[in-house]
């Protein structure tokens, strides 16, 4: 299957990804990656990438189509794949829609992993770390043994500022603000499935079964 998979800052889509592409046995194509990993390779798009970001600019639309286009004619891809990260903008979206036409394919699947904001913001929150060892753990899903206490040294636990409230708030805002034009574009066609992202890790997946059968 090929796949494109949508979700805000924590919402599991991580976890949920690997998991699919475990079963599928796809590869998880993520635009970070596959940027570093082209740009190591010193292909001929790679080289491109290159020059931009030592230059500290973005990465155009054009080179970063060009590297997906490498990636999803791989011999691990020609089963299917998982694009993570990509599309974000609709211009992206329309140039994927170009290159798959233009390749005699195209997508089985736009999924969106839905989870409301209040409980993102607690996700996103959660996590709290030792300054003293680096332990670190979340106060939700893999709590302390002792409240605001570090279970390898014992030292207090603190909330790094990119953990704050506010920061995530601010996530989150970018994230819709980017990505509520992008819903639009897929949310008309046969392939678009929102799938509720609130429960335990097997039951988001189970759902996730029910919108790739």
């Amino acid at each position: 299957m090929r796949l494109v998979f949508m979700g805000p800052p924590g919402a599991g889509k991580g976890t949920q990804a690997r998991r699919i592409c475990e079963e599928l046995s796809i590869p998880q194509i993520s635009t970070g990656d596959i940027l570093r990993a082209a740009v190591k390779n010193e292909t001929a798009m790679g080289l491109e990438a290159k020059r931009y970001m030592e230059a500290g600019d973005l990465v155009p639309d054009s080179v970063v189509i060009g590297i997906i286009r490498d990636r999803i004619q791989e011999p691990d891809a020609q089963g299917g794949y998982l694009l993570d990260g990509f599309p974000r903008t609709v211009a992206q979206a329309e140039a994927l829609d170009a290159l798959l036409e233009e390749l005699g394919s195209g997508l089985d699947r736009v999924i969106d992993l839905a989870v409301p904001d209040s409980d993102l913001i607690a996700r996103l929150t959660g996590r709290r770390t030792c300054p003293a060892c680096g332990w670190g753990c979340h106060v939700l899903f893999a709590p302390p043994k002792v409240e605001g206490k570090c279970d390898s040294c014992g030292g207090d636990l603190v909330q790094r500022a990119d953990d704050s409230e506010a920061t995530a708030k601010n996530r989150l805002a970018t994230y819709h603000e980017q990505t509520s034009p992008l819903l639009d574009y897929y949310k008309s066609r046969p392939i678009f499935r929102a799938i509720e992202g609130v429960g335990t890790v097997d039951e988001v997946y189970q759902r996730l079964q029910g919108a790739l059968a």
